[in-house]
């Protein structure tokens, strides 16, 4: 099992970036799939979730409205969408696979982490 994560780069505030998570060795539409973050001298902190039935998706209030989790299964990569950016956002952005449908928003819940990928949000 295997999680790539990719994207990240430097942008400026107000401006988007797309966050990819390729998977191997495992089905993502199988599996509850998330995204966290750690920013520097912080805790790893939850951001986005798609449950693997339905679809549902659920989201930290720092970024209800401002990004967006999906998941294209032909491809077996679930993305992340992050729209008006703001220096606060500015992290180390994981993507993890959670293959027995714990709590969301828990990282202990997660079963597979991707090497994380670096968000740099600055003018």
């Amino acid at each position: 099992v295997q999680l790539q994560a990719s994207g990240g780069g430097l942008v400026q505030p107000g401006g988007s970036l797309r966050l990819s998570c390729a998977a191997s060795g495992f089905t993502v539409s199988m599996y509850d799939m998330g995204w966290f973050r750690q920013a520097p001298g912080k805790e790893r902190e939850f951001v986005a979730a798609i449950r693997r039935s339905g679809g549902l998706t659920y989201y930290a209030d720092s970024v209800k409205g401002r990004f967006t989790i999906s998941r294209d299964n032909a491809k077996n990569t679930v993305y992340l969408q992050m729209n008006s950016l703001k220096p606060e956002d500015t992290a180390v952005y994981y993507c993890a696979a959670d293959e027995y449908s714990g709590s969301y928003y828990s990282d202990r819940d997660y079963d597979y982490w991707g090497q994380g990928t670096l968000v740099t949000v600055s003018s």
